[in-house]
């Protein structure tokens, strides 16, 4: 058939994982991960394309695949819950979740399929669901993502239990905080109560991999530490997210956290160029190091630079670690905490002193929120704004670089607030001592980026030909700069 290059390489996707199978048994990649979920539709089109690539047989409703949507964006966490729910009403879909279930009667067309919903499914039937960190964060901000990731767990627990179906969450995360990452411990005790029952999935990225697999024994601690924590919390759990008012008063903090970051990424006319300008996004998005390129095809004129809805989370989040704001881990949360407050200062203090002590999904977040503002160096940060930004554009820069210095300051003081501690990490010395020590070794590498990137900058539009190093050297240099500070940032992938 003549279809387009990209429909080809689809085809020849599901071709291969059927070549493999056979080769290699079903074990060997049993997992479709449709990213960008938005309708029902999205999950039908796999299945369609299963069957075609011999994948999945319609007459007996076997299947080899596991068709895992992926919910991104806000608006797509939302939508996940009816998404699932129209799935799980399919009789088709129900058949191949189940594989089986399909009963024809004689007089009936041998295509025909009866609704089975009435019908019990076997306890193996699991659907996987997988929720992202990074373009949620991406799009709305830090407390906004987690609160709507949180919320859309309970939800699509809710839907799967409504049809007897076992759900497993697949949990995208990446190794920054920005991403997804922290203490996984904490993390999986901070899930919905209800939503584990003995099951988790967990992307482990990034640096990640190195710092907790490089040796057996630290694999060994780190697979046992998060089996405690999934026990745990089928186990006992909080029960705390099911009280009403809590939820409500994080539905108020998540809703003008995400108004205030918004305000500042998609509303501000002058911040786009600020991002490229004051981190090293250009060079990163050259780095040969990524699973996938760093802008989405398909969303604006590729290399545009006022494009902000086609540049991918990870490239995203990478540039603003190198250049110490770490602006999408923190970002519009002091705001959102200090319009709370505002309130009823004494009464709502006390509320949130409460959340942080009582409700592990609160605490996760403030800590989360802590650790991320002691890796923050605004002296750097401003350095990266003043060196790099042209000279027209220099007095706007530094209008919005104090517009972010202040929010920094207003979630610090109020994040101190809640925990009750004077200075960040002061509840865990070892972390605050290490990361005091990082800080300070990484500081060398940021001022030889910046005068990197400065002249390779110059290089790229200069046509005479009168530099000391060639574009290469400088662009191998900037490189080797982003490695140093990333290995001393630790969670930056």
């Amino acid at each position: 058939m003549p279809f387009s290059e990209t429909a080809c390489e689809t085809i020849e996707t599901f071709r291969m994982l059927r070549l493999l199978q056979q080769e290699f048994g079903q074990g060997i990649c049993q997992t479709y991960i449709i990213s960008m979920t938005n309708f029902v539709s999205d999950v039908l089109e796999v299945l369609l394309l299963s069957q075609e690539a011999g994948l999945y047989d319609p007459a007996s409703c076997q299947t080899t695949v596991r068709i895992v949507p992926l919910f991104e964006t806000v608006e797509d966490l939302k939508r996940a819950p009816a998404v699932m729910k129209e799935l799980f009403e399919l009789p088709l879909y129900r058949a191949a979740l189940a594989g089986g279930y399909r009963y024809v009667s004689a007089n009936q067309d041998k295509n025909a399929l009866v609704d089975d919903s009435s019908l019990p499914l076997k306890p193996s039937d699991l659907q996987e669901v997988m929720l992202g960190y990074s373009d949620s964060n991406k799009d709305s901000g830090f407390l906004s993502s987690n609160w709507e990731i949180h919320k859309a767990q309970r939800a699509l627990q809710k839907v799967a239990s409504e049809f007897g179906i076992s759900l497993r969450i697949f949990h995208g995360r990446g190794g920054s905080v920005g991403r997804g990452g922290g203490p996984a411990y904490s993390a999986i005790l901070a899930q919905p109560t209800d939503t584990i029952k003995g099951r988790i999935k967990i992307t482990e990225q990034g640096e990640v991999l190195a710092s907790k697999y490089s040796l057996p024994e630290l694999a060994l601690y780190h697979l046992e530490t998060m089996t405690t924590a999934v026990i745990q919390s089928s186990l006992l759990g909080s029960g705390f997210d099911r009280v009403e008012p809590w939820n409500q008063i994080m539905e108020e903090l998540s809703a003008r956290s995400r108004m205030v970051y918004k305000a500042l990424i998609y509303e501000q006319p002058d911040f786009v160029d600020f991002f490229h300008s004051v981190t090293p996004v250009d060079v990163i998005s050259q780095l040969q190091i990524g699973s996938r390129p760093s802008k989405r095809p398909g969303k604006g004129a590729a290399g545009k630079k006022k494009d902000m809805s086609s540049l991918r989370a990870i490239p995203w989040v990478f540039s603003w670690t190198q250049s110490r704001f770490l602006l999408p881990a923190w970002y519009g949360v002091g705001s959102a905490l200090q319009g709370f407050l505002e309130q009823e200062p004494e009464k709502n203090l006390n509320l949130l002193q409460y959340f942080y002590v009582k409700w592990p999904f609160f605490r996760v977040v403030i800590s989360k929120v802590e650790m991320t503002l002691a890796k923050v160096d605004l002296q750097i940060a401003e350095h990266y704004v003043n060196e790099l930004s042209q000279p027209e554009d220099l007095e706007r820069f530094q209008k919005l670089f104090s517009q972010i210095s202040q929010e920094y300051y207003l979630t610090k003081e109020l994040i101190l607030k809640i925990n009750g501690q004077n200075k960040l990490l002061d509840g865990d010395p070892e972390l605050q001592r290490s990361v005091q020590l990082r800080n300070g070794t990484i500081v060398p590498l940021g001022f030889l980026q910046v005068a990197l990137i400065k002249r390779l900058r110059q290089h790229n539009k200069s046509q005479v030909l009168h530099f000391r190093f060639s574009k290469e050297e400088l662009l191998r240099g900037a490189m080797l700069t982003i490695n140093g500070i990333a290995a001393g940032m630790r969670n930056t992938g």
